[in-house]
């Protein structure tokens, strides 16, 4: 199992949205075909056929836990990155 499915499922399971690593779910959200924009702290993630617009902030070198609920519920809305996902 590859270092972004454990993240995947990490996020998704939900127990641990304060621990997750900023870093990483920016890295995760570009491998399931988002586009990122900086405008200064916000990092801006965007896809075509996604309508939310996902804008994410870190809190020193982790996610905020409610950036991490927004990111599981696209996720989970879209079906992205599941079994024929691309990840």
């Amino acid at each position: 199992m590859g270092r972004y499915y454990k993240l995947l499922e990490r996020i998704l399971h939900g127990r641990s949205d304060a621990n997750i690593p900023f870093a990483q779910m920016r890295q995760l959200l570009k491998k399931l075909g988002f586009e990122e924009r900086i405008r200064g702290s916000h990092h801006i993630f965007t896809k075509e056929e996604i309508e939310e617009i996902l804008n994410l902030q870190s809190r020193g070198s982790k996610a905020k836990p409610y950036q991490v609920k927004q990111v599981r519920h696209v996720i989970l809305k879209y079906k992205l990155g599941g079994q024929n996902g691309s990840l």
